[in-house]
């Protein structure tokens, strides 16, 4: 084990979520790349360290570190490399000299015990003096603070946040009531907390901890797309995660209410209890709805004229149902068009830009992802975006006081904008884009309500249309082009639970009945890699598997890592990173799995010239990994348009292969040929709008392997879970 002291030169790269640091250490014998584990580490800190030295294929010789200590600056030379190191904002390396040529071996004893004296140094004046002690003292307090978190177990990222939002009063926290920190410090949650307090000692049954159980249960139960639980259903649950008897609910409830976190709503059917934010943005959803439904007066002969105009100029012929789509959108402020595949959405919505433009108004297409804006592009012709980049995403919407650039205070400058997919559109993405559409402005919500519900909270666009309150277009005929797939016929007849003939005569709908699930996934290969991609004339990465689970012989999780030894095996020249029960490697096809704000990605030409650059990956962004950097930790993907994000390691549990993915995740996405692996499983998960929306995601075939008697009873499991939500009453209460 070797021992060297030096100072910190020049920090090369950090991972601030677990502490791994490389650095440059300067020592009698020169320069040293260092790397290992650290606290808090800055540039210009004497550290003596102890460790192997080790040789990397790559950067030469290193020192792999195992110990580290901090030592106080013990020469002038030492002294002033720290204060002109960067790490005291405001002070370089000039007058950094200038102080310990005044001080000497003084100077940090004059800095923390007479600061004002630093006033005495030509461009230093006591206001800048005094910041200079502040700094010093933060800089001393932060570390022992950071190593005191990091004793519970706390990453050093968590530990930053948490001591820059309690300071000194981080002590206080921990030892009284940590609970706290899972409502003020984004990042920590109740389990973090709770396994902080059992090291502290609160004991299991204490007020804190159960007023926080059961606030976390309830937020929780958002994850699950509910917006409230009854007060009955939520004792259960809080009963079981902390795992003690919970008296006198009401009591704890009260406090909650009192405090303004919940929402306590009593109803014939028993007490539901809200968690506030969701309780106030259903109810401001509906009344925004409301505001904006404005009646329009327009005489329904010019409108006839205008319309008949608008097919003559378009070559657009619109059936009786469509025209009054395009009739009832002019007339109202708020207007919902729905209808299965085939029944002419796309070329309603054409006819109503083409109408909206020939009036003069300006207009707006979006959609919640990013395949299905780049899929209403291709069929309008009209630049659509996402909802969040049409509202400027900003920071993390789900933080209080972030999110969009557009707002009630910045509205979107539109007549009309139009909404597809909306069946995807969970009640805080709807509550921000209300907030920027001003009453005036023509709102058009397209999508298909039997489609499974938005991965968030809520059920938006089935709650608007129960609300009976606001003008409902439904398309129910399929068109004869439509009529001719066997994909569109199937999946209406899926929708009304009709049986399908599986004879294998169609062009475009297929069934190999297969019942055993390695004799399935040996189809699957064979499909994707030698029959599919000829048939529908697209890549292999193209050929999409939809499972209906994520566990099990044919769930995602199994799927992923066969499909990944098959369509992108190890080889010399692809890097590959394990992470958890993950392995990445150089060419995967990943996905992201959870909203994150803050990513960045750019466009670049070939040349690396950065031509565009942005912010936001949303759950269900799919990719492509380029490249992974072991010397920089990170992990390079490839969006849809070129949009290429790098990710550290430590955000890599954001990423999961995306050979397979769950029904669910493929909400919104269009692919040109859909496997969907069929055999028993649990029947709350197989059920028929699951299957329905599974068909409805493939353009050119649809290929079923597995057991065709699961086929024909999904078709007739209509228990798909409830979700608890209340727009549509609140929509009535304020209407």
């Amino acid at each position: 084990m070797e021992k060297i002291k030096g100072y910190v030169e020049h920090i090369v790269y950090r991972n601030e979520e677990n502490g791994y640091t490389v650095f440059n250490l300067n020592n009698e014998d020169g320069d040293l790349t260092c790397v290992g584990k650290f606290h808090y580490i800055e540039e210009g800190e004497l550290l003596t360290l102890t460790g192997e030295y080790t040789v990397h294929k790559l950067y030469g010789t290193q020192l792999q570190v195992e110990t580290s200590e901090v030592c106080a600056p013990e020469d002038l030379v030492s002294i002033e490399r720290y204060l002109g190191s960067g790490a005291i904002k405001g002070l370089g390396t000039a007058l950094a000299g200038r102080i310990v040529k005044r001080f000497k071996e003084d100077t940090f004893r004059i800095i923390e015990e007479e600061p004002e004296r630093l006033s005495e140094i030509k461009g230093i004046s006591e206001r800048k003096a005094r910041e200079i002690a502040v700094q010093v003292e933060e800089k001393k307090d932060l570390r022992e603070a950071m190593i005191y978190l990091q004793g519970y177990g706390i990453s050093t990222t968590l530990a930053a946040k948490i001591y820059q939002h309690y300071g000194q009063n981080v002590y206080r926290v921990i030892e009284e009531n940590p609970y706290q920190m899972a409502d003020h410090v984004p990042g920590v949650g109740f389990k973090t907390a709770d396994e902080i307090a059992a090291k502290v000692g609160i004991h299991a049954d204490s007020d804190y901890r159960i007023r926080s159980g059961i606030f976390y249960t309830l937020l929780q139960s958002v994850g699950e797309g509910h917006i409230f639980l009854t007060q009955e259903v939520l004792l259960y649950r809080a009963g079981q995660l902390l795992d003690v008897e919970i008296e006198h609910i009401e009591k704890y409830l009260m406090d909650l209410a009192m405090e303004k976190r919940v929402v306590l709503k009593r109803t014939q059917r028993g007490t539901r209890v809200y968690a506030a934010r969701y309780y106030y943005m259903e109810l401001n959803t509906a009344k925004m709805l409301h505001d904006l439904d404005i009646k329009f007066e327009l005489s329904e002969e010019s409108l006839k004229k205008s319309i008949c105009r608008m097919e003559e100029d378009t070559g657009l012929s619109l059936d009786k149902m469509q025209k009054t789509a395009v009739m009832e959108a002019a007339r109202h402020g708020v207007l919902v068009l729905t209808g299965g595949p085939g029944t002419g959405k796309t070329t309603t919505i054409n006819a109503m830009i083409h109408f909206f433009e020939s009036e003069g108004l300006d207009l707006y297409l979006a959609a919640p992802t990013g395949r299905a804006a780049k899929r209403m592009t291709e069929a309008t012709g009209y630049e659509a975006q996402t909802v969040h980049r049409l509202l400027e995403v900003s920071g993390n919407p789900e933080e209080e006081g972030k999110g969009f650039s557009r707002n009630a205070e910045n509205p979107l400058e539109a007549d009309v904008i139009i909404i597809d997919e909306m069946s995807m559109v969970d009640l805080p993405l709807m509550h921000a884009l209300l907030d920027a559409v001003m009453p005036g402005t023509r709102l058009i919500l397209v999508g298909d309500c039997d489609q499974l519900p938005s991965v968030g909270p809520g059920s938006v666009l089935k709650d608007i249309i129960a609300s009976r309150c606001f003008s409902v277009i439904m398309l129910t005929k399929i068109f004869r082009q439509a009529g001719e797939s066997d994909i569109v016929v199937n999946a209406h007849k899926i929708n009304r639970g009709e049986e399908i003939v599986l004879d294998n005569k169609s062009r475009d709908f297929f069934f190999l009945k297969r019942q055993e699930a390695n004799v399935i996934i040996s189809v699957l290969l064979t499909l994707i890699q030698k029959k599919l991609p000829k048939y529908v004339d697209a890549g292999i990465y193209d050929i999409q598997v939809l499972t209906p689970m994520r566990k099990g012989l044919l769930g995602v999780e199994r799927l992923n890592k066969i499909l990944q030894e098959y369509l992108n095996p190890p080889a010399p020249d692809k890097n590959e990173k394990e992470y958890g029960d993950r392995l990445f490697r150089e060419g995967d096809k990943v996905m992201q799995i959870k909203n994150n704000y803050q990513l960045e990605w750019e466009v670049c030409t070939r040349y690396g010239m950065t031509i565009d650059k942005g912010l936001g990956i949303f759950n269900g962004d799919m990719g492509i990994i380029r490249t992974i950097n072991t010397y920089e930790e990170t992990v390079a993907v490839e969006y849809d348009e070129s949009r290429l994000v790098k990710y550290p390691y430590t955000l890599l549990e954001e990423l999961e292969l995306a050979y397979a993915i769950t029904v669910h995740k493929s909400q919104g996405s269009e692919y040109p040929a859909v496997v969907i692996p069929l055999l028993a499983g649990p029947r709350q998960l197989y059920y028929r709008n699951l299957l329905y929306t599974a068909v409805t995601r493939a353009r050119k075939c649809v290929t079923i392997v597995g057991s065709d008697t699961v086929f024909q009873e999904m078709i007739q499991n209509t228990r798909e879970q409830d979700r608890n939500t209340s727009l549509a009453e609140r929509i009535r209460e304020v209407i």
